[in-house]
Protein backbone atom coordinates (compact mmCIF):
# COMPACT_ATOMS: atom_id res chain seq x y z
CA UNK A 1 0.00 0.00 0.00
CA UNK A 2 3.31 2.10 -0.12
CA UNK A 3 2.03 3.76 -3.25
CA UNK A 4 -1.27 4.53 -2.28
CA UNK A 5 0.12 6.82 0.76
CA UNK A 6 1.97 8.70 -1.20
CA UNK A 7 -0.87 9.29 -3.62
CA UNK A 8 -2.85 10.29 -0.54
CA UNK A 9 -0.18 12.55 1.07
CA UNK A 10 0.19 14.41 -2.58
CA UNK A 11 -3.49 14.66 -2.74
CA UNK A 12 -4.40 16.36 0.94
CA UNK A 13 -1.46 19.37 -0.20
CA UNK A 14 -3.16 19.64 -3.00
CA UNK A 15 -6.36 19.82 -1.33
CA UNK A 16 -5.81 21.95 0.93
CA UNK A 17 -4.05 24.53 -1.43
CA UNK A 18 -7.15 24.74 -3.82
CA UNK A 19 -9.84 24.82 -1.19
CA UNK A 20 -10.66 28.35 -2.07
CA UNK A 21 -11.13 27.49 -5.93
CA UNK A 22 -13.59 25.19 -5.43
CA UNK A 23 -15.04 27.60 -2.26
CA UNK A 24 -15.32 30.15 -5.21
CA UNK A 25 -16.89 27.61 -8.17
CA UNK A 26 -13.81 28.79 -10.30
CA UNK A 27 -12.99 25.98 -13.04
CA UNK A 28 -9.50 27.74 -13.65
CA UNK A 29 -7.80 26.28 -10.89
CA UNK A 30 -3.82 25.89 -10.21
CA UNK A 31 -2.41 23.99 -7.85
CA UNK A 32 0.41 24.56 -6.31
CA UNK A 33 2.57 21.57 -7.54
CA UNK A 34 0.73 21.89 -11.13
CA UNK A 35 2.57 20.59 -14.12
CA UNK A 36 4.54 23.01 -16.17
CA UNK A 37 1.84 23.00 -19.43
CA UNK A 38 -1.09 23.30 -17.17
CA UNK A 39 -0.44 27.08 -17.19
CA UNK A 40 -2.96 29.25 -18.59
CA UNK A 41 -1.75 30.17 -22.52
CA UNK A 42 -0.63 33.91 -23.45
CA UNK A 43 -3.89 34.26 -25.13
CA UNK A 44 -7.45 35.87 -24.16
CA UNK A 45 -10.10 33.59 -24.64
CA UNK A 46 -13.65 33.99 -25.81
CA UNK A 47 -16.28 31.63 -25.06
CA UNK A 48 -20.04 31.63 -27.18
CA UNK A 49 -22.79 29.25 -27.38
CA UNK A 50 -23.97 27.48 -30.79
CA UNK A 51 -27.46 25.46 -31.28
CA UNK A 52 -27.17 23.09 -34.15
CA UNK A 53 -29.41 20.30 -35.65
CA UNK A 54 -28.61 17.12 -37.22
CA UNK A 55 -31.23 16.42 -39.42
CA UNK A 56 -32.92 13.09 -40.60
CA UNK A 57 -31.09 11.02 -37.57
CA UNK A 58 -33.13 7.76 -36.62
CA UNK A 59 -35.24 8.69 -33.64
CA UNK A 60 -33.64 6.03 -31.05
CA UNK A 61 -36.21 7.02 -28.15
CA UNK A 62 -39.01 6.38 -31.11
CA UNK A 63 -38.39 3.07 -31.85
CA UNK A 64 -40.36 0.15 -30.47
CA UNK A 65 -37.49 -2.42 -29.28
CA UNK A 66 -39.88 -5.11 -29.51
CA UNK A 67 -41.27 -7.14 -32.53
CA UNK A 68 -40.13 -7.43 -36.26
CA UNK A 69 -37.81 -4.20 -37.47
CA UNK A 70 -40.19 -1.81 -39.39
CA UNK A 71 -39.43 -0.87 -43.08
CA UNK A 72 -39.16 2.70 -42.23
CA UNK A 73 -37.11 3.26 -38.44
CA UNK A 74 -38.55 6.65 -37.19
CA UNK A 75 -36.53 9.69 -37.64
CA UNK A 76 -35.66 13.46 -36.67
CA UNK A 77 -33.90 16.53 -36.63
CA UNK A 78 -31.31 16.31 -33.52
CA UNK A 79 -30.73 19.41 -31.52
CA UNK A 80 -27.25 19.76 -30.19
CA UNK A 81 -25.82 22.82 -28.16
CA UNK A 82 -22.53 23.43 -28.25
CA UNK A 83 -20.32 25.79 -26.50
CA UNK A 84 -17.31 26.54 -28.43
CA UNK A 85 -13.83 28.67 -26.84
CA UNK A 86 -11.78 30.47 -28.96
CA UNK A 87 -8.84 32.51 -29.16
CA UNK A 88 -10.08 35.83 -28.55
CA UNK A 89 -8.69 39.51 -29.40
CA UNK A 90 -6.38 41.10 -27.23
CA UNK A 91 -7.57 43.34 -25.04
CA UNK A 92 -10.69 42.10 -24.65
CA UNK A 93 -12.91 42.34 -21.32
CA UNK A 94 -16.59 41.32 -20.57
CA UNK A 95 -18.33 38.44 -18.13
CA UNK A 96 -16.45 35.33 -17.01
CA UNK A 97 -19.22 33.29 -15.30
CA UNK A 98 -22.05 31.36 -16.85
CA UNK A 99 -24.62 29.61 -15.34
CA UNK A 100 -25.22 25.60 -15.94
CA UNK A 101 -26.97 23.05 -13.69
CA UNK A 102 -25.57 20.15 -11.69
CA UNK A 103 -26.08 16.09 -12.12
CA UNK A 104 -29.38 16.39 -10.02
CA UNK A 105 -30.80 18.38 -13.00
CA UNK A 106 -32.39 20.83 -10.99
CA UNK A 107 -29.90 22.90 -9.58
CA UNK A 108 -28.59 25.66 -11.07
CA UNK A 109 -25.27 26.81 -10.56
CA UNK A 110 -22.51 29.74 -11.36
CA UNK A 111 -19.22 29.09 -12.54
CA UNK A 112 -16.65 31.19 -13.37
CA UNK A 113 -13.59 30.71 -15.33
CA UNK A 114 -11.43 32.98 -17.68
CA UNK A 115 -13.22 33.22 -20.82
CA UNK A 116 -14.80 36.23 -22.13
CA UNK A 117 -18.60 35.45 -23.18
CA UNK A 118 -18.98 36.88 -26.64
CA UNK A 119 -15.65 38.30 -27.13
CA UNK A 120 -14.26 39.16 -30.31
CA UNK A 121 -12.26 36.76 -32.00
CA UNK A 122 -8.63 36.95 -32.16
CA UNK A 123 -6.75 38.04 -35.01
CA UNK A 124 -4.80 35.05 -36.96
CA UNK A 125 -2.61 35.35 -39.61
CA UNK A 126 -3.57 31.38 -39.86
CA UNK A 127 -6.53 29.32 -38.29
CA UNK A 128 -6.31 27.49 -34.83
CA UNK A 129 -6.30 23.42 -34.87
CA UNK A 130 -9.99 22.34 -33.52
CA UNK A 131 -10.81 19.90 -30.13
CA UNK A 132 -13.85 18.31 -29.70
CA UNK A 133 -14.92 17.93 -26.05
CA UNK A 134 -17.48 15.04 -25.25
CA UNK A 135 -18.97 14.60 -21.85
CA UNK A 136 -19.86 11.41 -20.04
CA UNK A 137 -23.41 10.07 -19.43
CA UNK A 138 -25.01 12.19 -17.60
CA UNK A 139 -23.17 15.58 -18.27
CA UNK A 140 -23.53 18.35 -20.21
CA UNK A 141 -20.96 20.47 -22.23
CA UNK A 142 -19.48 22.69 -19.12
CA UNK A 143 -18.16 18.88 -17.55
CA UNK A 144 -14.97 19.52 -19.01
CA UNK A 145 -14.62 23.43 -19.09
CA UNK A 146 -11.42 23.57 -17.41
CA UNK A 147 -10.01 21.75 -20.95
CA UNK A 148 -11.86 23.87 -22.89
CA UNK A 149 -10.69 27.46 -21.70
CA UNK A 150 -7.24 26.11 -20.86
CA UNK A 151 -6.78 24.84 -24.47
CA UNK A 152 -8.09 27.97 -25.91
CA UNK A 153 -5.66 30.15 -24.09
CA UNK A 154 -2.94 28.06 -26.18
CA UNK A 155 -4.25 28.40 -29.59
CA UNK A 156 -7.24 25.91 -30.36
CA UNK A 157 -10.77 26.02 -31.26
CA UNK A 158 -12.55 24.36 -28.44
CA UNK A 159 -16.38 22.77 -29.30
CA UNK A 160 -18.04 21.14 -26.41
CA UNK A 161 -21.41 19.06 -27.02
CA UNK A 162 -24.25 18.81 -25.22
CA UNK A 163 -25.16 15.34 -26.36
CA UNK A 164 -29.01 15.31 -26.60
CA UNK A 165 -30.31 12.35 -24.21
CA UNK A 166 -26.98 12.74 -22.49
CA UNK A 167 -27.35 15.65 -20.25
CA UNK A 168 -28.12 15.89 -16.79
CA UNK A 169 -31.79 17.40 -18.09
CA UNK A 170 -32.65 15.28 -21.03
CA UNK A 171 -30.77 11.78 -19.90
CA UNK A 172 -33.06 8.97 -21.55
CA UNK A 173 -32.20 5.73 -23.35
CA UNK A 174 -29.21 4.63 -23.02
CA UNK A 175 -28.92 3.24 -26.46
CA UNK A 176 -29.48 6.72 -27.63
CA UNK A 177 -25.79 7.52 -26.51
CA UNK A 178 -24.49 4.38 -27.52
CA UNK A 179 -25.34 4.89 -31.33
CA UNK A 180 -25.22 8.95 -31.17
CA UNK A 181 -21.83 9.59 -29.61
CA UNK A 182 -19.35 9.34 -32.35
CA UNK A 183 -22.08 10.41 -34.82
CA UNK A 184 -22.49 13.93 -32.68
CA UNK A 185 -18.78 14.04 -32.81
CA UNK A 186 -18.74 13.97 -36.50
CA UNK A 187 -21.58 15.97 -37.21
CA UNK A 188 -20.16 18.76 -35.30
CA UNK A 189 -16.86 18.66 -37.22
CA UNK A 190 -18.62 18.78 -40.23
CA UNK A 191 -20.54 21.92 -39.14
CA UNK A 192 -17.58 23.31 -37.34
CA UNK A 193 -15.62 23.29 -40.62
CA UNK A 194 -18.50 25.05 -42.39
CA UNK A 195 -18.50 27.45 -40.32
CA UNK A 196 -14.70 28.14 -40.60
CA UNK A 197 -15.71 28.97 -44.25
CA UNK A 198 -18.89 31.17 -43.57
CA UNK A 199 -17.96 34.58 -44.00
CA UNK A 200 -20.63 35.36 -41.84
CA UNK A 201 -19.54 33.47 -38.51
CA UNK A 202 -17.06 34.70 -35.77
CA UNK A 203 -15.15 31.42 -36.55
CA UNK A 204 -14.68 32.54 -40.03
CA UNK A 205 -11.24 31.94 -40.99
CA UNK A 206 -10.69 31.13 -36.98
CA UNK A 207 -10.70 27.66 -36.97
CA UNK A 208 -9.05 24.53 -39.32
CA UNK A 209 -10.84 21.75 -38.93
CA UNK A 210 -8.19 20.02 -40.91
CA UNK A 211 -6.10 19.67 -38.00
CA UNK A 212 -8.66 18.16 -35.06
CA UNK A 213 -8.67 16.11 -32.05
CA UNK A 214 -11.42 14.20 -29.95
CA UNK A 215 -11.35 14.50 -26.10
CA UNK A 216 -14.27 12.19 -24.75
CA UNK A 217 -14.80 11.17 -20.92
CA UNK A 218 -16.46 8.34 -20.15
CA UNK A 219 -18.94 7.38 -22.90
CA UNK A 220 -17.43 10.53 -24.89
CA UNK A 221 -14.48 8.37 -24.38
CA UNK A 222 -16.06 5.38 -25.90
CA UNK A 223 -17.60 7.41 -29.06
CA UNK A 224 -13.96 8.88 -29.08
CA UNK A 225 -12.44 5.37 -29.82
CA UNK A 226 -14.90 4.46 -32.43
CA UNK A 227 -14.42 7.91 -33.62
CA UNK A 228 -10.63 6.95 -33.93
CA UNK A 229 -11.95 4.24 -35.88
CA UNK A 230 -12.87 1.66 -33.51
CA UNK A 231 -15.73 -1.21 -34.12
CA UNK A 232 -18.28 -2.51 -31.40
CA UNK A 233 -19.12 -6.46 -31.34
CA UNK A 234 -21.96 -8.33 -32.77
CA UNK A 235 -23.00 -8.71 -29.25
CA UNK A 236 -22.96 -5.33 -28.28
CA UNK A 237 -25.11 -4.55 -31.34
CA UNK A 238 -27.50 -7.42 -30.72
CA UNK A 239 -28.03 -5.72 -26.77
CA UNK A 240 -26.98 -2.06 -26.86
CA UNK A 241 -30.04 -0.55 -28.71
CA UNK A 242 -33.12 -1.16 -30.29
CA UNK A 243 -33.91 -2.74 -33.60
CA UNK A 244 -29.88 -3.46 -34.25
CA UNK A 245 -29.50 0.08 -34.62
CA UNK A 246 -26.22 -0.04 -33.26
CA UNK A 247 -24.74 -1.45 -36.47
CA UNK A 248 -23.56 1.67 -37.36
CA UNK A 249 -20.40 1.55 -34.65
CA UNK A 250 -20.19 -2.60 -35.46
CA UNK A 251 -16.74 -3.06 -36.86
CA UNK A 252 -16.88 -4.11 -40.61
CA UNK A 253 -19.98 -2.39 -40.74
CA UNK A 254 -20.05 0.56 -43.70
CA UNK A 255 -20.10 3.51 -41.71
CA UNK A 256 -17.19 2.18 -39.02
CA UNK A 257 -15.44 1.30 -42.15
CA UNK A 258 -15.13 4.76 -43.14
CA UNK A 259 -13.91 6.22 -39.84
CA UNK A 260 -11.84 8.05 -38.95
CA UNK A 261 -12.42 11.43 -40.47
CA UNK A 262 -9.14 11.87 -42.31
CA UNK A 263 -8.94 14.94 -40.91
CA UNK A 264 -8.93 14.05 -37.29
CA UNK A 265 -5.32 13.58 -36.51
CA UNK A 266 -5.83 12.16 -33.12
CA UNK A 267 -7.67 11.15 -29.90
CA UNK A 268 -7.81 11.38 -25.90
CA UNK A 269 -10.24 8.97 -23.99
CA UNK A 270 -10.18 9.50 -20.46
CA UNK A 271 -11.84 6.25 -18.62
CA UNK A 272 -13.13 5.02 -22.21
CA UNK A 273 -16.58 2.87 -21.50
CA UNK A 274 -17.36 -0.27 -23.26
CA UNK A 275 -14.53 -3.04 -22.84
CA UNK A 276 -15.76 -3.97 -19.11
CA UNK A 277 -19.30 -5.09 -21.21
CA UNK A 278 -17.93 -6.57 -24.05
CA UNK A 279 -18.41 -3.95 -26.30
CA UNK A 280 -14.54 -4.59 -28.03
CA UNK A 281 -12.84 -7.34 -28.89
CA UNK A 282 -9.59 -8.23 -30.61
CA UNK A 283 -10.71 -7.01 -34.12
CA UNK A 284 -12.55 -3.96 -33.21
CA UNK A 285 -9.70 -2.65 -30.72
CA UNK A 286 -7.34 -3.30 -33.86
CA UNK A 287 -8.97 -1.16 -35.97
CA UNK A 288 -8.23 2.10 -34.42
CA UNK A 289 -5.91 4.33 -36.92
CA UNK A 290 -5.06 7.32 -35.21
CA UNK A 291 -2.36 7.61 -32.22
CA UNK A 292 -4.54 7.85 -28.97
CA UNK A 293 -3.79 9.01 -24.98
CA UNK A 294 -5.92 7.14 -22.37
CA UNK A 295 -6.27 8.27 -19.29
CA UNK A 296 -7.72 6.48 -16.31
CA UNK A 297 -7.89 5.99 -12.99
CA UNK A 298 -6.53 2.42 -11.60
CA UNK A 299 -9.98 2.05 -9.13
CA UNK A 300 -12.34 2.67 -11.78
CA UNK A 301 -15.33 1.35 -10.77
CA UNK A 302 -17.58 2.25 -13.80
CA UNK A 303 -15.29 1.68 -17.03
CA UNK A 304 -12.96 -0.84 -14.94
CA UNK A 305 -8.83 -0.63 -15.55
CA UNK A 306 -7.38 -3.33 -15.80
CA UNK A 307 -10.23 -4.91 -17.58
CA UNK A 308 -11.33 -1.65 -18.82
CA UNK A 309 -9.06 1.27 -19.96
CA UNK A 310 -5.92 -0.48 -19.69
CA UNK A 311 -7.38 -3.22 -21.90
CA UNK A 312 -8.55 -1.12 -25.03
CA UNK A 313 -5.11 0.62 -24.55
CA UNK A 314 -3.25 -2.37 -25.41
CA UNK A 315 -5.90 -3.82 -27.99
CA UNK A 316 -5.16 -0.75 -30.35
CA UNK A 317 -2.24 -2.38 -32.11
CA UNK A 318 -2.80 -0.84 -35.04
CA UNK A 319 -1.06 3.02 -33.65
CA UNK A 320 1.26 4.43 -31.24
CA UNK A 321 -0.50 5.29 -28.03
CA UNK A 322 -0.01 6.14 -24.63
CA UNK A 323 -1.74 5.15 -21.04
CA UNK A 324 -1.38 7.72 -17.82
CA UNK A 325 -2.87 6.24 -14.73
CA UNK A 326 -3.47 7.99 -11.23
CA UNK A 327 -2.82 5.09 -9.04
CA UNK A 328 -5.79 5.11 -6.65
CA UNK A 329 -7.79 7.27 -8.87
CA UNK A 330 -11.29 6.21 -9.45
CA UNK A 331 -13.91 7.04 -12.55
CA UNK A 332 -14.04 10.91 -12.17
CA UNK A 333 -10.16 11.08 -12.74
CA UNK A 334 -8.93 14.33 -14.70
CA UNK A 335 -11.84 14.75 -16.46
CA UNK A 336 -15.14 16.74 -14.23
CA UNK A 337 -14.88 20.43 -12.91
CA UNK A 338 -14.25 20.91 -9.18
CA UNK A 339 -17.35 20.06 -7.52
CA UNK A 340 -19.48 23.38 -7.78
CA UNK A 341 -20.22 24.25 -3.42
CA UNK A 342 -23.82 23.72 -4.02
CA UNK A 343 -23.36 20.09 -4.95
CA UNK A 344 -22.29 19.04 -1.57
CA UNK A 345 -25.46 17.42 -0.22
CA UNK A 346 -27.25 13.85 -0.14
CA UNK A 347 -29.64 13.86 -2.85
CA UNK A 348 -32.75 11.54 -1.85
CA UNK A 349 -33.58 10.81 -5.93
CA UNK A 350 -30.34 9.82 -7.10
CA UNK A 351 -29.39 8.16 -3.67
CA UNK A 352 -25.68 9.68 -3.07
CA UNK A 353 -24.43 13.08 -2.80
CA UNK A 354 -24.07 15.23 -6.23
CA UNK A 355 -20.39 16.08 -5.26
CA UNK A 356 -19.62 12.43 -5.76
CA UNK A 357 -20.41 12.81 -9.41
CA UNK A 358 -17.11 15.51 -9.43
CA UNK A 359 -14.56 14.20 -6.96
CA UNK A 360 -12.01 11.49 -6.14
CA UNK A 361 -11.67 9.21 -3.11
CA UNK A 362 -8.08 10.20 -3.17
CA UNK A 363 -7.22 12.51 -5.93
CA UNK A 364 -7.65 16.65 -5.70
CA UNK A 365 -9.90 17.58 -8.36
CA UNK A 366 -7.65 20.79 -9.11
CA UNK A 367 -4.55 19.07 -9.46
CA UNK A 368 -5.92 15.81 -11.52
CA UNK A 369 -7.35 18.80 -14.09
CA UNK A 370 -4.06 20.15 -14.28
CA UNK A 371 -2.27 17.11 -14.85
CA UNK A 372 -5.03 16.28 -17.87
CA UNK A 373 -4.40 20.25 -19.05
CA UNK A 374 -0.96 19.49 -19.28
CA UNK A 375 -0.53 16.35 -20.97
CA UNK A 376 -3.59 16.94 -23.05
CA UNK A 377 -1.52 20.25 -23.90
CA UNK A 378 1.65 17.75 -24.91
CA UNK A 379 -0.26 15.54 -26.98
CA UNK A 380 -2.79 17.79 -28.73
CA UNK A 381 0.33 20.50 -29.43
CA UNK A 382 2.74 17.60 -30.88
CA UNK A 383 -0.48 15.92 -33.08
CA UNK A 384 -1.61 18.70 -34.50
CA UNK A 385 0.43 21.72 -34.39
CA UNK A 386 3.55 19.90 -35.52
CA UNK A 387 5.54 20.63 -32.42
CA UNK A 388 8.53 18.04 -31.54
CA UNK A 389 9.41 19.89 -28.68
CA UNK A 390 6.20 18.51 -26.40
CA UNK A 391 8.23 15.28 -27.25
CA UNK A 392 10.23 15.59 -24.40
CA UNK A 393 6.83 15.83 -22.02
CA UNK A 394 6.06 12.56 -23.25
CA UNK A 395 8.97 10.35 -23.10
CA UNK A 396 8.95 9.63 -20.07
CA UNK A 397 9.86 6.83 -17.05
CA UNK A 398 7.03 4.92 -16.34
CA UNK A 399 6.63 5.97 -12.78
CA UNK A 400 6.34 9.43 -11.64
CA UNK A 401 8.98 9.11 -8.94
CA UNK A 402 11.57 8.85 -11.24
CA UNK A 403 11.13 11.99 -12.38
CA UNK A 404 9.15 13.32 -14.81
CA UNK A 405 10.17 16.08 -17.62
CA UNK A 406 7.69 19.66 -16.56
CA UNK A 407 6.65 18.03 -13.21
CA UNK A 408 8.64 19.87 -10.03
CA UNK A 409 10.07 17.12 -7.51
CA UNK A 410 8.25 14.57 -6.14
CA UNK A 411 4.86 16.11 -7.64
CA UNK A 412 4.25 12.72 -9.96
CA UNK A 413 4.34 10.91 -6.93
CA UNK A 414 1.55 8.41 -8.10
CA UNK A 415 1.27 8.54 -11.56
CA UNK A 416 2.08 6.07 -14.60
CA UNK A 417 2.77 7.20 -18.17
CA UNK A 418 3.41 3.84 -20.54
CA UNK A 419 3.80 3.87 -23.93
CA UNK A 420 3.23 1.17 -26.73
CA UNK A 421 3.90 1.36 -30.29
CA UNK A 422 1.48 0.01 -33.36
CA UNK A 423 1.89 -3.95 -33.67
CA UNK A 424 3.61 -3.94 -29.99
CA UNK A 425 1.77 -5.32 -26.93
CA UNK A 426 3.15 -4.83 -22.96
CA UNK A 427 5.83 -6.88 -21.69
CA UNK A 428 5.39 -9.22 -18.45
CA UNK A 429 4.51 -8.00 -16.09
CA UNK A 430 7.16 -8.28 -12.97
CA UNK A 431 5.27 -10.29 -9.43
CA UNK A 432 5.42 -6.98 -7.23
CA UNK A 433 3.34 -4.65 -9.72
CA UNK A 434 1.20 -7.98 -10.61
CA UNK A 435 -0.08 -7.91 -6.80
CA UNK A 436 -0.91 -3.95 -6.85
CA UNK A 437 -2.23 -4.16 -10.42
CA UNK A 438 -4.02 -7.02 -9.17
CA UNK A 439 -5.54 -5.13 -5.85
CA UNK A 440 -6.45 -2.06 -8.28
CA UNK A 441 -8.73 -4.27 -10.21
CA UNK A 442 -10.54 -5.90 -7.33
CA UNK A 443 -10.72 -2.15 -6.08
CA UNK A 444 -12.35 -1.26 -9.67
CA UNK A 445 -15.04 -3.77 -8.82
CA UNK A 446 -15.35 -2.48 -6.12
CA UNK A 447 -14.10 -5.27 -4.22
CA UNK A 448 -11.48 -3.64 -1.62
CA UNK A 449 -13.64 -0.46 -1.03
CA UNK A 450 -17.23 1.63 -2.19
CA UNK A 451 -16.63 3.38 -5.30
CA UNK A 452 -17.79 6.85 -5.86
CA UNK A 453 -18.52 7.09 -9.48
CA UNK A 454 -21.63 8.66 -10.53
CA UNK A 455 -21.63 8.65 -14.06
CA UNK A 456 -20.33 6.55 -17.03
Amino acid sequence: MKRLALTITTAMVAATAAAPVAAQNRIDGQSPDAPELAAYGGMPVGVRRIELVNENQLDILAIDPAGERPAELPRYDRPLTVETWYPAAQGSTGETSFDTYLRDATTEVTLTGRAIRDAAPASAADPFPLVILSHGYPGNRFLMSHLGENLASKGYVVASIDHTDSTYRTQAAFGSTLVNRPLDQQFVLDEMARLGDDGTSYLSGLVDADRTGVIGYSMGGYGAVITAGGGVTDAAVESGAPQGTLDVNREGSPTQEARPDPRIKTAVAIGPWGMNTGFWDEEGLASIDIPMLFIAGSEDATSLYEEGVRAIWEGATGVDRSLLTFEGGGHNTAAPIPAPEESFYFNERLGFDVSEHYTDAVWDTVFMNNVAQHFSTAWLDRALKGDASMTDYLDLPEAGSAGWFGFGDGTAEGLRFETLSAATMPAPVPLPAAVWMLGAALGGLGLLRGGRNRNA
